[in-house]
């Protein structure tokens, strides 16, 4: 498995060829390609076939003739609309590298993605509604455009997302930086220059997409064209049963390996809605059914905290006369397991003939390892089944690392791994020594065994896995999924003087639904105490800095002993979690103050009387 297998050595494809021209459809190239929806519901816009195919094949010429080819690397700061994906699929069309990141991310996590892997050009929004309100992205853009420049930006493209701001452009020149707005860029396309698709090999680079930075920055994973063409189109063909007679609308963001999912089901020659926005705005919780009541949509996707908090809140859209999901084939959840209730509500407030799947995979395989059958019965609690061609097992956390043993008895919890390679694997971490983060990442575990950093059970007479968190430090807030480096980067640019060091960690009891972060800091010696107002600070720099979905749900002062570490000076992050959520461990002997873990097992037991006191 490491190196990495060079699949189908030989052949030539094009990644954005196979979604604008899908194999074995008959289209009619004046029907629905693509709608874009916004809180806004008077800028709902239809994108034909035909239409879409023109303004990739404008953008790609544009980008041409901008310089951009085979391995440039062009990046979007961006919503999920119907211009996001043209500039997608024309960075593919020319053999160029995609990333994209999302409005609502500040600009530490911009550039500590984006300066690592250098874009020629990006495609930044002028602005962006969400929950109600117009968001400027001019501050955002030209801070990003000022320290990119010094890493090879050379041109950006505004696009017009909300008609009431300006596109800045006169300010991203006055850095030193090209720009256009978009509709201009892709009008100095010459009208005789045709739609050229650059055959390339399958190994070819398609997306760069971005670990949760779990140990120092965000590590950048490069995915292939054929590798993600192939998983993407098996998993959507065969496991969600996608066809041209499918549309889906995944709710999403553009940072998300999600948004690179659902945007492969055009191969299926099904439609896709983009929706950017509030998913209870602007008619609350039900805002979303009514677009897919109104839109026919036949695959919804999403989160399962917006399924919980339907659950939460009793909404039950079947029950609702003016709206018609008759349409609905398919609910998928993803980003965080899917409580048992969940599954039952589902069905009660939902028609019953949906096939309800919680679903599971990665940003690092930009796939599902767990997916949806349509032919399998839909049990509470699991996910459906296996990938095809997913050879995934369960292997004893606590094996030797050179010796790995399967769990015993079969459906007994341990770490979930795959046995064999598969087209999808990354083929490598961007930047220097990318092999050997790759290989740090995946195969340091287990020695030649995709080791992927959940902890599992398969149930082996269903076949089903139950999802049981993470195996590792990362931080799944609501299916958000960062690394505890990112808020430690923070605390560093910006508290220095105030903050000597914390641990910051995701805390899931058996009766939580979703994970919380919590961040336990040491204060510096002769600083002034933490306070409320520190808190805050805090609070407001990571949501300003970050976003506001790693905003810590929890900030506490550490105890006396500090940040429990290794004799070599490791943050033990993993057995403060485990602590936190419940879980006895051991003290192993290499804890150099394991005082400081008995100060959170008694912060922990503290929290948990708190909370049985009565309101």
């Amino acid at each position: 498995m490491f190196p990495r297998p060079d699949f189908f050595s030989g052949a030539r494809l094009n990644f954005a060829e196979n979604l604008l021209f899908p194999a074995n459809t008959n289209l009619d190239e004046q029907s629905t390609a693509v709608v874009t929806a916004t809180e806004d519901e008077s800028h709902l816009t239809h994108t034909s076939w035909a239409s879409l195919r023109e303004q990739v094949r404008q953008c790609s010429n544009a980008l041409r003739a901008a310089g951009v080819k085979e391995n440039s690397v062009v990046a979007g700061f961006v919503a999920n609309h119907v211009q996001a994906l043209v500039a997608l699929l024309s960075a593919a069309t020319l053999g160029a590298i995609w990333t994209g990141i999302s409005p609502d991310n500040g600009v530490s996590a911009v550039l500590d993605r984006l300066v690592q892997i250098r874009p020629q050009v990006l495609f930044s929004d002028n602005a962006t509604l969400y929950n109600g309100k117009q968001w400027s992205g001019q501050s955002k853009t030209l801070e990003i455009v000022d320290e990119l420049k010094k890493h090879g930006l050379e041109l950006v493209v505004v696009i017009k997302g909300l008609p009431d701001f300006e596109t800045f452009l006169p300010e991203i020149r006055a850095k030193g930086v090209e720009a256009a707005d978009y509709d201009s860029f892709l009008s100095s396309s010459p009208a005789d220059q045709p739609l050229t698709f650059t055959q390339l090999p399958p190994s070819h680079p398609l997306y760069v997409l971005y670990s949760s930075g779990t140990t120092g920055l965000p590590k950048a994973i490069v995915h292939t064209a054929s590798g993600t063409l192939l998983q993407h189109k098996k998993e959507l063909f065969l496991h969600c049963s996608l066809s041209p007679a499918s549309r889906m609308l995944y709710y999403t963001t553009t940072s998300w390996m999600m948004h690179h999912w659902s945007v492969s089901a055009l191969s299926c020659g099904a439609s896709l809605v983009l929706y950017s926005g509030s998913p209870f705005k602007p008619h609350g919780f039900s805002s979303i059914p009514r677009l897919l009541s109104s839109l026919r949509v036949t695959h919804f996707g999403t989160s399962a905290a917006y399924l919980t908090t339907l659950e939460a809140n009793n909404i039950r859209p079947v029950s609702d006369p003016s709206l018609d999901l008759s349409a609905l084939e398919a609910i998928y959840s993803t980003a965080s397991p899917l409580p048992p209730s969940t599954f039952s509500f589902v069905y009660e407030a939902f028609p019953q003939n949906i096939n309800l799947a919680s679903i599971t995979g990665g940003t690092d395989i930009i796939s599902l390892f767990g997916a949806p059958c349509p032919l399998l019965p839909v049990r509470v609690g699991e996910v459906q089944c296996a990938g095809l061609g997913m050879a995934i097992a369960v292997i004893d956390s606590a094996s030797d690392p050179d010796s790995p043993q399967f769990v015993s008895p079969p459906d007994a919890p341990g770490d979930l791994v795959c046995l064999k390679p598969f087209p999808c694997q990354p083929l490598t971490f961007f930047g220097p020594n990318g092999e050997e983060k790759y290989r740090a990442a995946y195969f340091e575990r287990f020695p030649g065994i995709w080791h992927h950093g959940d902890f599992v059970r398969i149930d082996p007479s269903t076949g089903g896995l139950v999802m049981l968190g993470r195996s590792d430090g990362v931080l799944k807030p609501a299916g958000v999924r960062f690394g505890s480096a990112e808020i430690y980067n923070v605390l560093t640019r910006f508290f220095p003087a105030e903050v000597e060091e914390a641990v910051c960690v995701g805390r899931r009891r058996e009766t939580d639904r979703d994970e919380v972060v919590c961040l336990f800091v040491v204060m510096k010696d002769g600083q002034q105490q933490f306070t409320a107002e520190l808190r805050k600070q805090i609070e407001a720099t990571i949501r300003r800095e970050l976003s506001p979905r790693h905003v810590p749900g929890v900030i506490e002062e550490c105890g006396p002993a500090g940040v429990p570490k290794t004799g070599n000076g490791k943050k033990i992050e993993v057995a403060v979690k485990q602590i936190l959520s419940g879980m006895q461990v051991k003290t192993n002997a290499s804890v150099a103050n394991p005082e400081a873990l008995e100060w959170f097992r008694e912060w922990a037991r503290r929290a948990e009387e708190v909370e049985r006191l009565p309101n």
